[in-house]
């Protein structure tokens, strides 16, 4: 089996409403789905979609990235997904969402040859798993109301954007905790918006409050500073922005700087290096959670299936999918019953898609 052809294209996804956070805000989005076909016939689909201030893709840079990436890959094996992930890297340095996009819809392939769905291909069992959902920077009084929201529909595990404004976020948590109540499982996300001083001071406030976990608290580059908060924090420090590849998983697992690591498939190139990242933080007693950018049902059903296939990943944060209004172009994947994604029993992503 060899690939035959690569084609990617811009799919238009429309929000029901911006998506603001500390270092940013979106307020349309276009993904880029990518189709690989083999010589017999089987194809599989894929998803790239890059934010400019966290990967520095836009659709264009991806779909510029597959063109080059594609040239390079025709004839090989899909199943020889290390040497493909070792001809991407050596033919474009960065360009991960790109290199995603590949890498997900060779996964559809090899799922679909083997005759298995996805989270089967890749050793698990459990065919469903929990996300959360997020509440986004608003006034304290805007996100309270937002969080009973989300309670309302079920969903027990609610992460909230911070890092704009330290004691407002501190007065958000607190009016969300009184709201929902003590057994609401709540994580901060500070997208780098805090110091290394004022994350201390934060987190001990935080920490009175019942939150579970508090993500990048500082400026991506700043591991010391991540170790140092890790010290004296009394709950659990996740990275995000500082991890983007196996090498990065391994610096921060060596300066002992976090507790969690959260994986997502646009910044680290797909599932293959997420599983490498995950068996670096695992064997080193950190767990992970397996977070999104603004993705539609092809990548979230990859993420999906791998939650579902490690039992690593304690956390899920998955809940793009939820700031879109339905595109009729994309369909399947899962079903979705408040937090619990049903994974698709069809073989490979389970995804059906207009191309």
């Amino acid at each position: 089996m060899v690939i035959k052809t690569i084609e990617a294209k811009k799919v238009n996804l429309e929000l029901l409403h911006p998506v603001v956070v500390a270092i940013g805000s979106i307020h349309s989005c276009e993904t880029v789905v990518v189709k690989v076909e083999t010589e017999e016939g089987i194809v599989g689909y894929g998803e790239g979609i890059g934010v400019t201030f966290v990967t520095g893709e836009t659709v264009d840079t991806i779909l510029s990235a597959v063109g080059v990436l594609k040239n390079e890959l025709i004839g090989l094996d899909p199943f020889a997904i290390d040497h493909i992930h070792n001809v991407m890297d050596r033919t474009l340095i960065h360009n991960a969402s790109a290199k995603a996009a590949i890498d997900i819809a060779l996964y559809d392939i090899m799922g679909k040859h083997a005759k298995m769905p996805l989270y089967r291909l890749l050793g698990g069992i459990a065919d469903q798993m929990e996300t959360d959902l997020t509440v986004m920077i608003g006034t304290p009084e805007e996100m309270t109301e937002e969080a009973l929201q989300i309670v309302g529909r079920g969903f027990h595990h609610i992460k909230i954007k911070a890092g704009l404004h330290p004691e407002e976020d501190v007065e958000a948590v607190r009016r969300i905790r009184e709201a929902v109540g003590p057994h609401i499982h709540l994580k901060i996300d500070a997208n780098q918006g805090w110091s290394a001083g004022d994350s201390i001071r934060i987190i001990q406030k935080m920490a009175e409050l019942g939150v579970e976990a508090v993500e990048q608290p500082v400026p991506a580059w700043d591991i010391d500073g991540l170790a140092y908060i890790r010290s004296k924090s009394p709950i659990p420090i996740m990275a995000d922005e500082s991890c983007f590849s196996p090498q990065d998983a391994a610096k921060l697992v060596k300066k002992d700087a976090v507790d969690i690591i959260n994986i997502k498939l646009m910044k680290c190139g797909g599932l293959y290096r997420a599983l490498q990242i995950n068996t670096i933080a695992e064997t080193n007693g950190v767990r992970c959670m397996l977070g999104c950018m603004m993705e539609s049902r092809i990548s979230i059903s990859a993420g999906a299936a791998l939650v579902a296939s490690r039992p690593n990943f304690i956390y899920g944060d998955l809940d793009s999918f939820f700031y879109f209004k339905e595109s009729p172009e994309i369909r399947g994947g899962f079903t979705c019953n408040g937090p619990r994604l049903q994974l698709s029993e069809e073989y490979g992503l389970g995804i059906k898609v207009d191309f």
